[in-house]
């Protein structure tokens, strides 16, 4: 008959269990570690500048002139899923520039898309379902100026039609950037709704534009790099709405 000893001599299982055993014995005795909590992330501080949702069309032009003082800026870049876009703003626009670098730094175009595309025309931006940002409705004053015009690559802001807004007042947040298409300097001048430079229709032959909207609409900037990004957002499926089937998302970034 085997003896205990041997049993336990020869039994793998045995001592398996016995060290199982000693292992959970030797857990138990031990004094659990605290638990730690993750460090709270820190806040960031607030970007400076007006409360957006006190601006009104009463004291935009006041404000934002005050704003682009004390918070200067001149470049931007337009980032999306499709490329980047960079653009100068404009020194003689300075309502439409204070404007944009505010809503930009404050992250209000952060949450917008590309709502409206049309191919050989325009690509226009700005515009949210889903804002979280507390933003008035305020509109600002034309500053059309003759040397600037809609030529590929500008950068303008929307409005409403003369018949409800005859003072061209532009939307605070409804951008677009102009694709448009090469044509004869005879007929860039048709189409404009003033008379054109020189150079202007020669811009409008060699790089292309949308003349028929100069005179009409504030351009405060240009694209500088990136004007086939222009191109790819243009070419993306829209539905009855002209809104792109696939959101193009935008994010702006004041780089200078």
């Amino acid at each position: 008959m085997a003896s205990l000893r041997s049993i336990f001599a020869f039994s793998p299982f045995s001592r398996a269990a016995l060290l199982a055993t000693s292992l959970w014995l030797a857990g138990c005795n031990q004094t659990p570690p605290p638990e730690t909590t993750a460090p709270a992330k820190p806040t960031p501080p607030p970007v400076p500048g007006p409360d957006l949702t006190s601006l009104r069309d009463s004291n935009a032009a006041a404000v934002l002139t005050e704003y682009l003082r004390e918070y200067p800026g001149s470049e931007v870049v337009v980032k999306t899923r499709l490329g980047n876009i960079r653009v100068k703003l404009y020194d003689d626009t300075p309502i439409h520039k204070a404007n944009f670098l505010l809503l930009a730094r404050k992250g209000v175009f952060d949450e917008s898309v590309f709502n409206r595309v049309v191919n050989g025309f325009a690509v226009q931006g700005g515009r949210s379902e889903h804002r979280t940002i507390g933003l008035a409705r305020y509109h600002l004053p034309p500053e059309i100026r003759p040397a600037h015009f809609h030529k590929r690559g500008a950068l303008g802001m929307a409005r409403y039609d003369d018949d409800q807004n005859p003072g061209k007042l532009s939307s605070n947040v409804d951008f677009y950037l102009v694709q448009g298409e090469k044509m004869t300097p005879y007929q860039s001048q048709a189409m404009a709704g003033r008379k054109l430079t020189a150079e202007q229709q020669r811009v409008y032959e060699t790089v292309g534009g949308v003349p028929s909207l100069d005179g009409k609409y504030t351009v405060f900037g240009e694209v500088v790099e990136g004007l086939e990004v222009i191109d790819k957002i243009a070419a993306e499926p829209v539905d009855p709405y002209k809104w792109p089937k696939k959101d193009v998302h935008i994010k702006i970034e004041v780089t200078k």
